[in-house]
């Protein structure tokens, strides 16, 4: 069976090659992923793969025909070499397919990342403070189930920088640190405002962008995600799967007076916020369930559940929507009777 063997260029300077990567070269074929790299320079007579970056269309595409090419080049020469910017066990992808290649057989030499580097300037400890690591092109897919403390690799060009930027809509959005060329003589470690992301600074194939904290998104984009688990549960849960309309009346009356239990326990100074707040989610979720399954049988879905609302409290409010700025805004008992008024034309309308 034919052989790659996968080694890293390190984090920048040519310093952190190790003696194993030399004897690599000088031993068997070895190709370069990119000669973008400042180890690169060292091994000036390999070949790259450079030239796929501007003849494919999508950079999935490059990935794919880099580990076409290996395999063949593998097969023919029987074993060859493979070298990647950093490590080639962080943020990888053509590692990453190449572990799928049944036909050969894949060996990686441990090195220096440009994680080790990060870790040891923003002077954090990634296991104690959970952090994520995340590629900068995957971001805006996995914003929905991230948290903590987030390093973003490869924010190597502006369009991936405008497409994080744009993927968190927060009232106040946190302030980044930018980590390029991190262990080279042209290292650069700077904070950015969020807005700024996409057209503060030059950004490159070896950038990476520190974000301490994610804020709660705002109302309409923490909807829209809890919109899409909803939608995720009813298509991979057994459980949310078999759910009717029917079956859930009985969970929702359960929810509803679980809603007015966390109210009474605040008032009486036995409950909180926190408590309130989880029983309302529960409640929201079923609103939410049953949206997804109206939206299943084309009835209707959750945005016809919200105008449909916001509908009615407008016409039930003309006093603050129809009201002639001069006339004099109804005092509470006058109000509750036009409720009721309009409640009952639209029963007998309906």
């Amino acid at each position: 069976m034919s052989e790659i063997i996968v080694a890293g260029l390190g984090p920048g300077d040519i310093d952190f090659l190790s003696p194993a990567v030399h004897k690599l070269v000088a031993t068997r074929p070895t190709y370069l992923r990119t000669r973008n790299h400042p180890s690169a320079g060292a091994f000036a007579d390999l070949k790259s793969f450079d030239h796929l970056y501007n003849s494919s269309d999508s950079i999935a595409e490059v990935y794919d025909a880099i580990v076409d090419q290996l395999v063949s080049e593998a097969e023919q020469h029987s074993e060859i070499a493979y070298l990647v910017p950093g490590s080639p066990l962080v943020a990888e992808r053509t590692v990453e397919l190449l572990r799928l290649r049944n036909e050969i057989k894949l060996e990686i030499l441990p090195g220096v990342s440009f994680l080790d580097l990060a870790w040891e300037r923003l002077k954090v400890d990634p296991v104690e403070s959970t952090v994520t690591i995340v590629d900068g092109q995957q971001f805006e897919s996995r914003i929905v189930d991230l948290t903590g403390p987030i390093l973003v690799a490869q924010c190597d060009d502006r369009f991936v920088l405008s497409d994080i930027k744009l993927s968190l809509d927060v009232a106040e959005p946190p302030v980044v640190t930018v980590l390029q060329r991190l262990g080279s003589t042209d290292e650069a470690i700077f904070d950015i405002e969020w807005t700024e992301l996409d057209r503060g600074f030059d950004p490159d194939h070896l950038t990476s962008l520190w974000i301490p904290e994610i804020p709660r998104p705002r109302s309409g984009q923490a909807m829209a995600k809890l919109h899409d688990l909803v939608g995720q549960l009813r298509a991979e849960c057994p459980w949310d799967q078999d759910q009717t309309h029917s079956s859930l009346i009985a969970g929702l009356i359960e929810e509803a007076e679980e809603v007015v239990e966390a109210i009474e326990l605040m008032e009486r100074g036995d409950g909180s916020m926190e408590g309130l707040i989880e029983e309302l989610g529960d409640l929201l979720f079923h609103v939410m369930l049953h949206s997804a399954i109206g939206e299943e049988e084309g009835l209707f879905d959750i945005a016809d559940v919200a105008y449909g609302i916001r509908d009615k409290m407008i016409r039930r409010h003309p006093h603050i929507f129809a009201r002639d700025p001069d006339t004099p805004m109804p005092d509470k008992e006058q109000l509750v009777t036009q409720w009721a008024k309009i409640k009952a034309a639209e029963q007998n309308k309906g």
